[in-house]
């Protein structure tokens, strides 16, 4: 047994959390490492949809471009029965972005393309995922967690300040914690899901026959590829092991023409409803994140998408902690997901049972399913110091707007939120720089100027124009206020424009500036 030099954190599993919070960490120049116990990547669709909340996250890594290059909006719905065309139906047609709001709707995409994506922008960074590397036990002191690894060769020993499970839903990470992870499993409901190639549907509609008295069957076309995914139900008694044959034989059965085949199978799998969150993120030094802590229904597209923000929680926390924050902010990362986790949950549970049951009228998207609407107010780390706080308060999601910087030159506000704390002072003739003076690169502070306002004292360099008074309008702040927007794009305080204090007080709690002086 070898060991190994310590690190700060230790990612287990390379899925979209894994990858995600390895991206955050690794921006920050955070020592870590991030293992997967596969020998190859996996090549299956699991998930096929980022939310808008995930598309903002992802352009703040940096992967946005390339994310929209390989997805699609607006994917409408066309309806058989039997070989009946019953009509098209997008069910996000009224979603459109706006300025405070630039992804309005899910993007079509392969998970399997995020997590390739996500791994091009982590070696951008410096870093990569350590295949066939398997976590096979690890004990916990009051400084640091001791993992052993088992690997070709042998195994290795390592120590790292903090463990991190983004291990999936059989996560040994949770078994060996012990953490308790309740819900059930609905054996008598089952889906067939597989990624194929379909000649005889154009890839234009997501094809669904939601009539057939054996069940529903669908496949839809997955941008930058050549295959569709394929769902159906089944019966209980389906047998366990799927075949291209059985895939085949359903599509036959169920839609009535002659004309489609499915062949080049990536990916057959038999999926169970299994509906299971944990009853606490965090043990001592070791989190638990992803599939690791909440498992849903793919009804509603949310358990990739809330990895991915889990991820970007805890991602910035842990980068200021190890940089010299205290310690304590690493509690507000169970604080904060863990009841989001419960609330997207019981969204996707009541979507699953719709569709299994064939209720159209309950399988509606509202707006919650998008998590542009996620917000932890209430938390320890929101705070409104406002008499009368308006319609955005701290906790809520941060909105973008369209603005100009002193020179004119076109600028939005999430271009100014990314990867650090951010002060928007909506006040006139604020030096918005005193108000930070301690904590270095770790905060930016911008005077945001109505277009007709003076800049007033505030630096050339940190004045934003509001040119078409969207920033004024999303923030709700008319009378003027001071905004601190965390690394993550949520608002951490709103206060007066009297209160450099109080921004002041706030960042000593979260920042590790105060502390190193960077």
């Amino acid at each position: 047994m070898n060991n190994h030099a310590s690190i700060s954190v230790l990612i287990v599993g390379a899925g979209p959390t894994g990858l995600a919070l390895a991206c955050v960490l690794a921006r920050r120049g955070a020592a870590f490492r991030i293992i997967d116990k596969t020998a190859v990547y996996f090549a299956g669709s699991r998930g096929k949809g980022l939310q808008p909340r995930s598309l903002e996250a992802l352009e703040d890594l940096g992967t946005i471009d390339r994310i929209l290059a390989n997805g699609r909006f607006h994917l409408p719905f066309r309806g058989y029965d039997g070989a009946t065309v019953l009509g098209d139906h997008d069910m996000h047609a009224d979603r459109v972005p706006t300025p405070d709001v630039p992804y309005a709707c899910p993007l079509i995409i392969p998970q399997w393309r995020v997590e390739e994506i996500l791994r091009e922008r982590l070696a951008d960074f410096g870093g990569r995922v350590e295949l066939a590397t398997e976590l096979i036990g690890f004990e916990q002191s009051s400084d640091c967690v001791t993992a052993t690894l088992s690997r070709a060769g042998g195994t290795e020993q390592l120590v790292a300040e903090y463990l991190v499970g983004a291990d999936g839903g059989r996560s040994l990470v949770r078994k060996a914690l012990g953490v308790g992870f309740e819900g059930e499993t609905w054996k008598d409901e089952r889906m067939l899901v597989g990624d194929v190639q379909v000649d005889g549907l154009d890839r234009e509609h997501w094809h669904s026959w939601p009539k057939h008295e054996a069940g529903w069957v669908a496949l839809c076309p997955l941008p930058s590829t050549n295959s569709f995914q394929f769902q159906a139900q089944i019966a209980a008694d389906e047998p366990d092991e799927p075949t291209l044959q059985r895939f085949q034989e359903i599509i036959d059965e169920r839609t009535g023409q002659s004309g489609i085949r499915l062949h080049d199978a990536t990916w057959l799998s038999l999926y169970r409803a299994n509906v299971r969150m944990v009853d606490r993120y965090r043990m001592g030094r070791v989190f638990l994140a992803g599939d690791a802590a909440h498992v849903h229904s793919p009804a509603g597209g949310q358990g990739m998408n809330t990895g991915i923000q889990d991820a970007y929680n805890l991602g910035w926390k842990l980068g200021e902690v190890l940089a010299g924050a205290p310690g304590e902010l690493l509690d507000t990362y169970e604080e904060e997901r863990l009841p989001v986790a419960a609330s997207l949950l019981g969204i996707t549970t009541k979507l699953h049972r719709a569709t299994f049951t064939g209720k159209l009228s309950d399988q509606r998207r509202g707006p919650e399913t998008l998590q542009l609407g996620i917000s932890y107010r209430g938390s320890s780390l929101a705070r409104d110091e406002r008499d009368l706080p308006g319609p955005v308060q701290a906790g809520d999601r941060a909105p973008d707007a369209p603005c100009h910087d002193a020179a004119g030159k076109p600028i939005r506000l999430f271009d100014l939120f990314r990867g650090h704390f951010t002060l928007l002072a909506f006040c006139r003739g604020v030096v918005t720089q005193a108000m930070t003076r301690g904590f270095g690169s770790s905060v930016h502070a911008y005077a945001v100027i109505r277009a007709e306002a003076p800049a007033g004292n505030a630096a050339a360099g940190d004045t934003i124009v509001d040119t078409a008074g969207h920033a004024y309008r999303a923030y709700e702040v008319e009378a003027g206020a001071l905004v601190l927007v965390r690394p993550d794009g949520y608002i951490g305080l709103i206060a007066g424009c009297s209160s450099a204090g109080s921004v002041q007080e706030y960042l000593n709690h979260v920042c590790a500036g105060a502390v190193t002086g960077r």
